[in-house]
């Protein structure tokens, strides 16, 4: 006669166990919200995500690299406007200094106003900077990574807006002559200060345009990497609750043939 199966016991503890550690992942999932915890979970699907990882935490730095170009480009923007404004007065001063109408003291007033003019421009090219580099007295090229990868870039120049660039240093109006060319100067240095505003709002708009489509692609490689990653919170819930359904029937099965064994055991008693 046969007391106790032991088979039937060391299949419901086995099953037991086994609904044990289902129990012990879901609720890793549930309160990590991560689908994938270990490698073993799903080992592809981890390489791929770390990549995907990396391809958006990359995207979301160019994205900075990109705002930096922006206030960049932004504060050269006003330094060309200041510039500008500067030269529109000193035509002014050129045009009211060039009729024969004005005394010399007028001029001498004029050219004391126009010398002031011109040193607001070499400080403005010597002074304006973004990050301690210099950005208007000099030209160079800003090379502003605008991807995830090795050798994607976009390059802005910086300009030199200095007297000197401009050819209107040691700019003189005591003579009618010389308020004339240099109302000539002028117009010249306002279509050079006019060639760089359009540059400026070219790589603006350039940048600006890269930004917004990295944005994009961040974006759906975040949705691609949380399919892989974020565990279905409803699922692993319906998961959860079934799972302990099955481990109270085990544990009700087990105590059922222990129970039995008991019984049988206190008739020989």
């Amino acid at each position: 006669m046969k007391i106790q199966n032991q088979a039937w016991i060391a299949f419901s503890t086995n099953r037991y166990q086994k609904n044990d550690n289902a129990i012990t992942k879901t609720l890793e999932k549930l309160s990590g919200g991560d689908k994938l915890t270990r490698a073993a979970d799903n080992a592809s699907g981890l390489s791929i995500s770390e990549t995907m990882r990396g391809q958006i935490r990359g995207l979301s730095r160019a994205q900075l690299n990109m705002q930096d170009g922006l206030s960049v480009l932004e504060s050269t923007d006003a330094g060309l406007q200041h510039v500008s404004s500067v030269l529109q007065r000193m035509r002014e001063l050129a045009v009211q200094t060039s009729t024969d109408t004005v005394t010399d003291e007028d001029r001498n007033a004029a050219q004391k106003e126009l010398d002031q003019l011109l040193q607001s421009i070499d400080d403005t090219a010597e002074k304006m900077e973004f990050n301690t580099q210099n950005i208007l007295g000099e030209i160079r090229p800003l090379y502003i990574h605008v991807g995830a990868n090795a050798g994607q870039t976009l390059r802005i120049d910086t300009v030199n807006v200095s007297t000197t660039s401009l050819d209107i240093n040691d700019s003189k109006i005591s003579t009618s002559e010389e308020a004339e060319e240099l109302i000539t100067k002028v117009d010249n240095a306002l279509s050079i200060i006019s060639i760089h505003l359009a540059n400026t709002g070219s790589d603006y708009e350039s940048l600006i345009h890269h930004k917004d489509n990295v944005s994009n692609i961040e974006i759906s490689l975040q949705k691609s990497e949380s399919l892989i990653r974020d565990p279905d919170m409803a699922f692993e819930m319906m998961e959860f609750v079934k799972q302990g359904i099955r481990q109270k029937g085990d544990e009700l099965l087990i105590k059922h043939t222990n129970e039995n064994v008991s019984d049988v055991l206190r008739l020989f008693g």
